[in-house]
């Protein structure tokens, strides 16, 4: 009897050691919409009255700057082109129905009113060169309270852009800069605005005055206190974190914007400052909102790097995921890996992220040449990026394939306008990417289940995203991807069957996949399947890779090899 008593406790300590009660990737809210990013000012104009196109005179105007020396037929610009928080919103229909539940927009706030003087002039491929530049991309802020006023009309301005785009079911990312204001030094002569802050009240607070960051005498003038005397990125003026004035004047100005909709943030240029000012910002923009979420711009493929952000003593940040991004780039542009590329930069278990399921996911953004791949290429990120861990991030004609392959300063910025709009909806990439995307807004296991991979290998890959928390449906997803020119079956061997009936997602047809007998999937070309079951996990191997998972999926130390710190 003893025997017995012994083999059902053993037995008890085993099941519940193997079937864990959650087993959840993330919680963060966010992780249900996917994102789509915009420069504001080159996705469509709808309101011609607020493009300002006297601005800055005949020589320093700031609308439609063409680069000269491009290829015919091709464009870039470095002026604005009108795009408005009108445009936004009168097209809100368009992005939601690809699928998406946040639109993250550039700066908003107020930059100077004229083209830039100083810097190497802006040349066609160029790189690092500001000169004949205007701020139409926001990142260029002079008045961080007021907003720039090219983006709103009457009627309509942030509060109103936020409240209008939360009714059409889509929440606002606001991309906010805390390393820098616009351009301070090397200008022919002194211009207005450039290298200067206002506080809300439209008072001066801090000038370079058009003098190099080692020539500041911040000791005894007070109008070069916000700057350290040395340079960072280009010409940019280079704010000093170490004087509290410039943590209350940004921590204010972006409690504004969170007070008036913006419900998340992407932030800037966050490796350029130590983690010590920023985890000080999120404890302060956490205390008036707990749990607001924020996610930097690290521009590291070192994932060592990167991470050391994620870290709750950093302030807790999510990330932008550039290591996916550059296997991404490999995997589904022209190098044209296989699959195996990706499992490198996925990091499930033991890796260095706080949680790995927190990052956004992206494979091209303004910052960096748009992805060089096929539209079969672009359908096949898309099936990658929409169902593997991570919140999916596009960036605004990628739909279309637009640019493809295209640098900043060669097209990659370029207006979008409602010509293209009506374009990308008879395009391959938007029906492929719609179609997936909206299979993950309707599949939690998608948005927050762990992953446990079967395969990555090759053209071919396959994957469950599991989800078991009493808070959302009890989902599995059996994910198979196939990259490759010509259809191919995918295996998942006997081990690894988690038995049940299953329905795709994609035909809506059922199977029941049986304990101990291996299945294989006929994926089409360029194809993906996404097989999902609801209830309870119990194969026992699975599980317990899952319960392991959940265990050390976090960072296990303070101290990669590298850190994120004043790199």
């Amino acid at each position: 009897m003893k025997k017995l008593i012994s083999l059902a406790i053993a037995t008890s300590l085993f099941a519940s050691s193997a079937f864990a009660a959650d087993l959840i990737g993330t919680r963060e809210p966010i992780a249900k919409d996917a994102v789509y990013f915009v420069l504001t000012d080159r996705f469509v104009n709808g309101d011609k009255s607020n493009d300002q196109r006297s601005q800055g005179g005949k020589e320093l105007h700031t609308f439609d700057r063409p680069i000269a020396g491009g290829p015919k037929g091709q464009t870039a610009n470095i002026g604005y082109l009108g795009g408005d928080f009108k445009g936004l919103l009168d097209n809100a229909d368009y992005i939601r129905d690809m699928g998406f539940g946040a639109v993250w927009i550039t700066p908003i706030v107020d930059n100077p009113d004229e083209a830039f003087t100083g810097s190497e002039p802006v040349k066609w491929k160029g790189f690092m060169q500001d000169g004949g530049k205007t701020g139409y991309h926001g990142y260029w802020g002079v008045n961080f309270y007021k907003l720039d006023e090219h983006l709103p009309s009457k009627n309509l301005d942030f509060r109103g852009l936020t409240k209008g785009l939360k009714d059409k079911g889509l929440l606002t990312v606001l991309d906010i800069v805390a390393n820098h204001g616009s351009p301070a030094f090397t200008m022919t002569k002194k211009q207005p605005q450039f290298g200067q802050i206002f506080d809300k009240d439209g008072k001066l607070i801090a000038d370079m005055q058009n003098l190099a960051p080692e020539k500041l005498d911040p000791k005894n003038n007070p109008l070069h206190a916000f700057y350290h005397s040395y340079p960072d990125l280009v010409q940019l003026s280079n704010f000093d974190e170490n004087n509290p004035a410039v943590m209350d004047y940004l921590v204010g100005a972006y409690l504004q914007w969170i007070d008036q909709g913006a419900a998340a943030f992407r932030v800037d240029t966050i490796r350029h400052m130590p983690s010590s000012f920023f985890k000080a910002f999120a404890d302060r923009i956490r205390e008036k909102h707990p749990g607001f979420f924020m996610f930097g711009e690290s521009f590291d493929y070192d994932g060592n790097v990167i991470a050391a952000h994620t870290w709750d003593r950093n302030g807790g940040y999510s990330v932008l995921d550039f290591p996916m991004k550059e296997a991404m780039g490999e995997v589904f542009g022209k190098p044209s890996k296989g699959y195996e590329r990706l499992a490198q930069s996925l990091y499930l278990t033991k890796g260095p992220y706080a949680n790995p399921y927190d990052l956004m996911t992206f494979y091209d953004n303004h910052d960096m040449p748009r992805i060089d791949a096929t539209d079969a290429g672009f359908i096949n990120a898309n099936n990658w990026l929409y169902t593997v861990r991570g919140t999916p991030v596009i960036y605004y004609g990628s739909e279309m394939g637009f640019e493809r392959g295209k640098a900043e300063h060669e097209g990659n910025r370029n207006y979008y306008g409602l010509a293209n709009i009506a374009k990308a909806k008879r395009s391959p990439i938007y029906k492929s990417m719609r179609q997936i995307a909206l299979i993950r807004k309707a599949t939690p296991a998608l948005q927050r289940g762990l992953q446990y991979n079967v395969s990555l290998a090759g053209d071919t890959a396959s994957f469950y995203r599991v989800l078991q928390d009493s808070k959302y449906p009890r989902e599995v997803a059996l994910v198979v991807l196939n990259k490759g020119a010509r259809a191919s079956n995918v295996s998942v061997p006997a081990s690894d069957i988690e038995p049940g009936i299953y329905r795709s997602k994609i035909s809506g047809k059922s199977l029941r996949l049986r304990s101990g007998r291996a299945a294989s999937f006929a994926v089409p070309a360029n194809g993906v399947d996404v097989w999902v079951k609801s209830g309870r996990l119990t194969n026992r191997k699975i599980s317990r890779a899952l319960n392991e998972a959940m265990s050390t999926k976090g960072h296990q130390g303070d101290t990669p090899a590298k850190t994120a710190n004043n790199q």
